[in-house]
């Protein structure tokens, strides 16, 4: 499959079949693929924490779950959770983002959640990406330390949902060439 499809293909999966587990060899390419993401002056900002103790797991997606907002009731489904951690920068991303008042250590973590999700499709799994959360119960369950952020879960499993048409702008909405142009 080439790279646009791929990206076609891949979309936020909200149901998971429970009885079909990720194979260890599909999450460690995935891993991998995330391993290998860039990052600002090759910083590399990240720990992830794969989850996949069926009990364990449970408890994660509790801490995920807002039911009275009818926010990520799904998680339970995902066999496996990918927590995105971030670690500290190098000297030269922190003088960076200091100097551009930028935070490169998140986007460099949203480079590596992207590499995730399309590392998942490429294997024939489904995904979402999650920003709501517990923090605090999340680290008590996996034991980060509080100086630790935790910005990311990513939900991976078999999905069970069809591929869905993706609600983009047109091209010609957001983008413009040599100048910007609304």
């Amino acid at each position: 499959m080439d790279f646009l499809q791929l990206t076609k293909e891949r979309q936020s999966d909200r149901a998971f079949d429970i009885n079909r587990p990720v194979e260890k060899e599909k999450i460690e390419r995935i891993i991998e693929a995330a391993r290998l993401a860039p990052s600002a002056c090759n910083s590399q900002p990240w720990h992830f924490i794969v989850v996949d103790h069926p009990e364990l797991k449970d408890k994660v997606a509790d801490a995920t779950s807002a039911r009275a907002l009818g926010m990520n009731h799904f998680t339970k489904q995902a066999p496996v959770h990918i927590l995105l951690v971030e670690e500290k920068v190098n000297f030269s991303s922190g003088v960076g983002s200091l100097i551009k008042q930028k935070d490169y250590a998140q986007m460099d973590l949203g480079i590596a959640a992207a590499h995730i999700a399309l590392a998942a499709q490429a294997e024939g799994l489904g995904s979402c990406i999650l920003g709501w959360f517990n923090e605090p119960k999340m680290r008590e369950l996996l034991n980060i330390p509080k100086s630790k952020r935790i910005w990311l879960d990513i939900c991976i499993g078999y999905s069970t949902q069809p591929l869905r048409e993706k609600k983009r702008k047109p091209l010609q909405e957001v983008v413009s060439y040599n100048e910007y142009k609304k």
